[in-house]
This record gives C-alpha cells, sequence and structure tokens, in this order.
C-alpha cells in the first residue's frame, strides 16, 4: 500500500520545530483527498520529510495521536483516522501552517466570487487599488453538516486570476495562495473580536439575530509587504474558542 504524501513544510526556528511539523502534518491530513492512502509514512521518513529528529517527530505524532487524528500499531505502522476532523477549539499559534491547520478539515461550499469596488472598511489594506475579487464560503461540520463559519476574502485581482473554485472547496484560501498561486507569504495579521450576528451571518450559520459570533479578520502580507489577502471569518460563538499563545524568545 503506498503511503500518504504530506505536503512540505518550511520550518521557522523561533517556534517549537515538533509544534510545526503537527501543525503541517494536521493540515495535509484534514485537506486530503479521499482516495489518498490512510497508512502515513515511518517516523523515519517523516522526519527525513520534515527535515527533523525521529525524537521531533515521534513528539509530533503523539499531538496528533491524542487529537484523535491518528492511530498508532506497533509492527503495523501508523494510520489516519477514517473520521479525523478538526475539533472546535481554533489555535492561532504564529506559524501560517497552523493558520492553514486551524481552517482546514470541514466541507466547504463555495457561495460565490465576483469583482468590484474596494469595500471601505478594506481601503487601509489596498491603496490605490481599485477593485478586488471577493470569494464567500461556508464551512459545515463534517459529521453533522451544522454550519460552522462563513468567509469572505477579498483578494488582489491579480492574484486571484490564478485562483481555482475546486481548490478553495478542499482547502483554505491561505494554503491556495501558498501552495497553488505560489505567493510568497511573509506574514499574516490576525484579529479576533466579539461581534453580533448580522442578518447574513444569523441566515448561513442558522442562528439568532444578534447572537453572539467571533469575527476573524486575517490579512495577509506577500514578500514585497503588499497585502493580497483580507479573509473575514465569522464562527459561530457557540462552536469555537481561540487559543493564543506567544513565543518568549
Amino acid at each position: 500500500m503506498t503511503a500518504f504524501a504530506p505536503d512540505s513544510l518550511v520550518l521557522n526556528r523561533k517556534l517549537p520545530l515538533w509544534y510545526q511539523v503537527s501543525q503541517s502534518l494536521r493540515a495535509s491530513i484534514l485537506g486530503r483527498s479521499p482516495e489518498s492512502s490512510l497508512r502515513l509514512p515511518t517516523e523515519e521518513q517523516l522526519a527525513e520529510h520534515y527535515g527533523v529528529s525521529v525524537l521531533t517527530m515521534r513528539q509530533a505524532l503523539k499531538e496528533l495521536e491524542q487529537e484523535g487524528l491518528i492511530s498508532r500499531h506497533r509492527r503495523r505502522g501508523t494510520f489516519i483516522e477514517p473520521g479525523a476532523r478538526r475539533g472546535a477549539p481554533v489555535r492561532l499559534l504564529g506559524s501560517v501552517d497552523a493558520i492553514v491547520a486551524q481552517q482546514s478539515g470541514e466541507p466547504t461550499t463555495v457561495l460565490g466570487c465576483g469583482r468590484g469596488p474596494v469595500p471601505g472598511e478594506l481601503a487601509e489594506y489596498f491603496p490605490g487599488l481599485a477593485e478586488v475579487v471577493t470569494y464567500r464560503r461556508l464551512r459545515r461540520d463534517g459529521t453533522t453538516g451544522e454550519p460552522t463559519n462563513w468567509a469572505e476574502n477579498a483578494v488582489r485581482p491579480e492574484v486571484a486570476e490564478a485562483v481555482e473554485t475546486a481548490d478553495l472547496e478542499r482547502w483554505p484560501m491561505t494554503k491556495v495562495l501558498r501552495d497553488a498561486v505560489g505567493v510568497r507569504i511573509s506574514r499574516i495579521t490576525d484579529t479576533v473580536e466579539a461581534r453580533l450576528a448580522d442578518p447574513v451571518t444569523a441566515e448561513l450559520l442558522q442562528v439568532p439575530l444578534l447572537s453572539p459570533i467571533l469575527h476573524y479578520t486575517g490579512v495577509t502580507y506577500d514578500e514585497d509587504g503588499r497585502v493580497v489577502d483580507v479573509a473575514r471569518i465569522r464562527y459561530r460563538g457557540d462552536r469555537f474558542s481561540f487559543t493564543v499563545t506567544m513565543d518568549a524568545h
């Protein structure tokens, strides 16, 4: 049986290596295609793939095993759990792969996309730009089918030309921009705040009007310092919590 092939990863030496590896592998697992193998490569093969020690790889796998995404069997190997899906807590811990991981794993429907004037509230991110391409997506719980969050992404038109709708049904926008389009992402600035559900959000997420939601804004910059994407995601307040860990070094 051919083993599952995880995505590549550029390591950030300022963050724990085991954490980065676990988040990258987690995103690969949750974003895998249905026909992918459930068998993972060996610890040694994974360690070589990510460029880390076997001890670091073992710690990363332990994290995923505790989360219930994989199971490890002596002499048989390590396997992805068939029903593996992202849990409710959303953790933002300082890497692009962490953001990809926390947005992966739920069935996604592209509600539409279109080109239009830069919204007034986003003008500061796109100075001198007349238009952006906006994508609207709805995510659902993989087990219950219940809507959990919906997102709007405002993307620079020249970048949007290379975005495939089919990719957005499988992967988060961050992963599409980085891995499919080839944008060299330098940083992402995240803001999370409490808001009340507006009529559109209430209808899409099936919650009462003016009920609490978590509103996430993620601003993605390329290596030239340009904003290439502004994501606005509305999470059901009864389904998510956010945890932010700061590196002390």
